[in-house]
């Protein structure tokens, strides 16, 4: 929004551009970010505005080259080796010289959103980047700081003025009175500009926050009650990756006035950030704000948003948390909402969810709920571990059966019930909370590790498979980070097979190939995970460079008495012969499934009947190889 649309205080006509302007064209940028890729990209996102880019690759550097000249801004990464983003912003706002520089957190990690304003970050945006968004906060911090500028040289002036004019009082009054004018708009422009959302003109998440937290307060003293909706637009990005971006801001602009005309005035309305936007109603209870809910839900079906001769009508899913004395943080309720917004859009476009503590059994849906905390302290106090799981060769002629192959299993200790968390509890929501790409990295330390302190066991080992989700897949460096740890820990490429589901390889499937190449260069192999549960095509298998394929084990579990399973598992038997493709089967844990399996051909069984998951040792290791050596499938010669 430009100035002028910010009335003035006085009614009077907006003030001429004062001096000292910041352009962007002579403001001094500072990237500071330890990958290269990223570096090159913010460069050419920002090239358009002309500024002075200079770039450090580590939080030390960034505070060097800051004591030497400091920057206008800093558009700065959150996960650094050595120094984090987060410690660099302390020492910078803890230093009086720097303390007013602005600085722009750039992160892939919705939960670095918090703590990055709590340590004095100006702003954020959110990876992967839009070139748009970034040109366009990075213009308002740089707006901001001028405005800032602004008011402390009219302070300045407005001193001096006072001094030199007391003589002359009917004059320097008239004169002295528009200036305090001046510093009141310009002050009420800042305050606009650091509680608004500058696409929508709406509040914006900070001062949602403030106000959510005020209320809660109240609620605990039993002053007020209210509930708490979350909207969340759906398909927004096909109208913004088919229209532009500024097409999808006008949608969210239409969509935030209707809201706006239909709340009443007491009501807060806030836009969260990307599609979502959030209601805070002090008065109503949890059926007012369902009743509410349903009313925004049907008022967006029924707006037609037009841009450029295409029509577009976009639905929503609705979240409604009543207010209660046991909410004691923004961030508490946020988690509420989304974990009811998740559910709701689970259920299909247009759903209202309200969202219930006591929905489910016992504490589930709490632990569900807090899965974002538990998950950080479980890679923080290292609750996770390796297990392992032994696969049986069903065929004299399956490749590499002369030692042992296994895949490594993830498994999360819950410390206060003193139990293992199974994969199924908590990898859904680390893909929810965009945790699973450190998971990956976690178990590939600790296997590689393993290998590497005890080269006795790569004997032992002809195959180790591990899992990898679409995060880890889409990101540029990880072919290269794996590279470089078999490398520091002398583990040959070849231990290595990495398992992808069928439908990630596919949705990413330029991803997929340039990964899989890179990595199947040195040595590494793949295998396709739950094949069968997808859309794979023989034209897909043929793009990517898989070794095995993995028959999903939903397919396999009652292969021997149900029909249409077993007729499923054939095909896909028969699709990898065609392909000249081994063929893993999981869940075998009857030896009836077992002796189809070996009728069909396939060359490799895994599931209960041979081995169940252990933890991942040198002796476990050990003793499972001496028993697949006395099981071996014998040669038809023997």
């Amino acid at each position: 929004m430009s100035p002028s649309l910010i009335p003035r205080p006085d009614g009077a006509a907006n003030p001429p551009a004062l001096s000292g302007a910041l352009e962007p064209a002579r403001a001094r940028l500072l990237i500071v970010d330890d990958t290269p890729p990223n570096i090159d990209l913010l460069r050419a996102v920002l090239a358009e505005l002309g500024c002075d880019l200079s770039v450090a690759t580590s939080g030390q550097r960034a505070l060097d080259l800051v004591a030497r000249q400091p920057p206008d801004l800093l558009l700065l990464d959150v996960m650094m080796p050595g120094m984090d983003g987060f410690e660099v912003c302390r020492r910078l706002k803890a230093d009086e010289a720097t303390a007013g520089i602005p600085v722009i957190f750039v992160t892939a990690r919705g939960d670095d959103v918090a703590q990055g304003f709590a340590v004095g970050g100006a702003d954020y945006i959110a990876k992967p980047i839009q070139p748009d968004e970034v040109r366009a906060r990075v213009r308002h911090q740089l707006e901001r700081l001028t405005l800032l500028r602004q008011l402390r040289s009219l302070n300045q002036k407005l001193e001096e003025t006072v001094r030199e004019r007391t003589a002359e009082l009917t004059l320097t009054n008239r004169r002295l009175r528009a200036e305090i004018n001046e510093r009141r708009y310009m002050q009420d422009r800042l305050n606009y500009l650091a509680t608004h959302d500058f696409v929508t003109r709406l509040y914006n998440r900070g001062a949602l926050d403030g106000h959510v937290s005020e209320l809660l307060a109240r609620v605990q003293r039993r002053e007020a009650r209210g509930v708490f909706l979350l909207l969340d637009i759906d398909q927004f990005r096909l109208v913004n990756e088919s229209c532009g971006c500024i097409a999808g801001d006008e949608l969210l602009r239409e969509f935030g006035d209707l809201m706006a005309a239909t709340l009443e005035r007491s009501d807060f309305l806030a836009r969260l950030g990307g599609d979502k936007f959030g209601v805070v109603c002090e008065g109503r209870d949890a059926t007012a704000g369902l009743q509410l809910a349903r009313r925004l839900l049907d008022l967006l079906q029924a707006h037609e948003f037009t841009w450029d001769q295409r029509s577009f009508r976009l639905g929503a899913a609705a979240a409604v948390v009543e207010l209660h004395d046991q909410i004691v943080s923004f961030e508490q309720l946020m988690l509420m909402a989304d974990e009811a917004a998740y559910l709701a859009k689970r259920e299909g476009k247009g759903t209202v969810k309200l969202y219930e503590a006591q929905s489910t059994p016992g504490q589930v849906h709490r632990e569900t709920v807090n899965w974002a905390l538990l998950l950080l302290d479980a890679m923080r106090l290292d609750h996770f571990r390796v297990y392992f799981q032994r696969l049986q060769p069903l065929r004299p002629e399956a490749p590499g059966q002369e030692k042992m192959h296994i895949e490594v299993l993830a498994r999360l200790v819950d410390p206060a019930r003193h139990q293992l968390v199974m994969p199924a509890s908590f990898i859904p929501p680390a893909e929810r909370f965009h945790l699973i790409g450190e998971l990956d990295r976690w178990m590939l330390r600790h296997v590689v590790a393993l290998l590497g302190r005890q080269p006795q066991l790569q004997e032992l080992l002809g195959q180790v498979s591990l899992n990898l989700s679409a995060v880890s897949i889409r990101e540029p460096g990880l072919a290269d980070e794996v590279i470089d740890l078999l490398g520091q820990h002398a583990v040959a490429p070849t231990l290595l097979s990495f398992e992808i589901t069928e439908t990630e390889a596919i949705v990413n499937l330029k991803s997929a190939r340039d990964f899989m190449h890179r990595l199947r260069a040195v040595g590494c192999s793949f295998s396709l995970d739950d094949f069968g549960s997808g859309f794979a095509s023989f034209a897909y298998l043929r793009e990517l460079p898989f070794d095995t394929l993995k028959i999903d084990g939903v397919f396999v579990r009652d292969m021997d008495a149900d029909e249409t399973h077993f007729a499923m598992v054939r095909s896909m038997v028969e699709m990898a012969g065609l392909l000249g493709k081994p063929v893993v089967a999981e869940f075998v844990e009857r030896e009836a499934v077992a002796g189809q399996l070996r009728q069909l051909g396939v060359e490799w069984a895994q599931g209960y009947l041979y081995h169940r998951p252990e933890e991942l040792t040198a002796q476990a290791l050990q003793r499972e190889a001496a028993l697949l050596s006395s099981s071996v499938v014998p040669s038809a010669s023997a």
